[in-house]
C-alpha cells in the first residue's frame, strides 16, 4: 500500500534524511502536497515532487488525497498541525519535539488518542544500528544495563532554519531523545529524576543541563536499580569546529551486568566481555531514515491501533519537563506521567 503524505515544515533534516529517504521508499511513500512557512521554499520543493504547495497546515490536512501528515520542522505553528491532522483523522509522523508544559503535553496525547490515528515520534538514536545491535548484545553476551552515560555537545547559535520566533536557545529537543535512548536502552521507565542547568552568558537560555535518571523499582530507594547520567552541553560557538570535535566522548557508555559497550552513532560500536574487545562497523545498515519511515508504514497499515510510539514521546518529555522542577527546587523529583 503506497500512503499519499503531505509535508509540513522543510526543517533542518530534509536534506539530508527526509527526502533521501522518501525517494528511497517511493514505492511505499507518494508526497502529494507541501506546506512550509517560506512559501518560495514549498514551491521549489513541490515542483521536485510533482506535488502542490499549500498555504497553510490545516487545508493541508483536509485534502482528500492524504492519508498521513510528516511535521518535519516546528516552525511557528508549534503543535497545531498534529492537532489539525488529528481532527482529520490523518496518521501522524513528527520530527519536532516542541517547547511544551506538562498540562499542554497531556492534552496533546489525549487528542491524538482520542483520534485513533497512527503516531510516530521521530526518534533517531533509538532506531540507529548501533542501538538496535547493542540491544541485541544486551540479550545475549553483555547483561542488563547498570550504568549509561550520555552525552551529547551541540553548537551554541541555532541552526538558520530555526523558526525567528523562539527567542532563546534550548535543550530541551536534544534531552527529550536522550531520555528516550536510555529508556530503551535500559528497557526500564524512570521513577525520579535529579537536574542542574547553566544558564548562558548572553542570558540566551541554557548553554549545559544534566539529569540523573534513577530506574530503581518504586518502593526500593534511590540507586538500588539501573541508573543514567545525561548531559547536554551548548557551550561552544559553531565556528570553534576544531574544539567541537576535539576528544568528543562516546554518544552512550553502557555498564552491563558482564561488560561495557560504546556507541558512536549511527554505527559503530565497541564492547568488552571477559573474552576482550570487539568492534562492530555497521555502515552497511539500513539508513535510520528509511527505517523510521518503514515503521511508520507498517504502523499506518496495520489494523491495530499501536500507541508505543506517541507514549514514548510522551514519557520522555514528561521526564524533561518535571527535570525542570527539579533544578528550581534543587530536589530529587519522583516522577508522575
Amino acid at each position: 500500500m503506497k500512503l499519499r503524505v503531505g509535508v509540513v515544515g522543510l526543517g533542518s533534516g530534509w536534506e539530508s534524511r527526509h527526502r533521501p529517504a522518501l525517494r528511497a521508499m517511493s514505492d511505499r511513500f507518494e508526497v502529494r502536497a507541501i506546506c512550509d512557512q517560506i512559501a518560495v521554499r514549498a514551491e521549489q520543493a513541490a515542483k521536485e515532487w510533482n506535488a502542490q504547495a499549500v498555504d497553510g497546515f490545516r487545508s493541508l490536512a483536509q485534502r482528500d488525497d492524504i492519508d498521513a501528515v510528516l511535521v518535519l520542522a516546528p516552525q511557528w505553528y508549534g503543535t497545531l498541525p498534529m492537532v489539525a491532522a488529528a481532527e482529520a483523522g490523518k496518521a501522524i509522523y513528527t520530527a519536532c519535539n516542541l517547547e511544551l508544559e506538562f498540562d499542554q503535553a497531556k492534552e496533546l496525547k489525549r487528542r491524538i488518542n482520542e483520534s485513533g490515528v497512527a503516531f510516530m515520534a521521530e526518534l533517531p538514536r533509538r532506531h540507529s544500528p548501533a542501538t538496535i545491535r547493542l540491544k541485541e548484545l544486551i540479550a545475549t553476551r553483555l547483561g542488563q544495563p547498570r550504568l549509561l552515560f550520555c552525552h551529547t555537545r551541540v553548537p551554541a547559535e541555532r541552526s538558520p532554519s530555526a523558526s525567528r520566533t523562539t527567542a532563546k536557545i534550548s535543550p530541551l529537543n536534544d534531552l527529550v531523545e536522550l531520555v528516550d535512548w536510555c529508556r530503551y536502552v535500559s528497557g526500564r521507565e524512570p521513577t525520579s529524576v535529579m537536574s542542574i542547568r547553566h544558564r548562558a552568558i548572553d542570558d540566551s537560555g541554557d548553554d549545559y543541563q544534566m539529569m540523573n535518571l534513577d530506574f530503581s523499582d518504586a518502593g526500593t530507594g534511590p540507586g538500588s536499580g539501573p541508573t543514567a547520567q545525561i548531559s547536554c552541553g551548548r557551550y561552544m560557538p559553531s565556528q570553534w569546529a576544531e574544539a567541537m570535535a576535539y576528544r568528543t566522548p562516546a554518544a552512550l557508555q553502557v555498564a552491563c551486568e558482564r561488560g561495557i559497550a560504546f556507541i558512536d552513532l549511527p554505527s559503530q560500536l565497541i564492547w568488552f566481555d571477559a573474552a576482550g574487545r570487539h568492534q562492530e562497523t555497521l555502515d552497511s545498515e539500513r539508513p535510520v531514515g528509511e527505517t523510521m519511515l518503514s515503521f511508520f508504514h507498517r504502523s499506518v497499515t496495520s489494523l491495530l491501533h499501536n500507541t508505543a510510539s506517541l507514549e514514548d514521546a510522551y514519557r520522555a518529555l514528561a521526564v524533561v519537563i518535571q527535570a525542570r522542577q527539579s533544578h528550581a527546587e534543587n530536589r530529587r523529583v519522583f516522577l508522575e506521567y
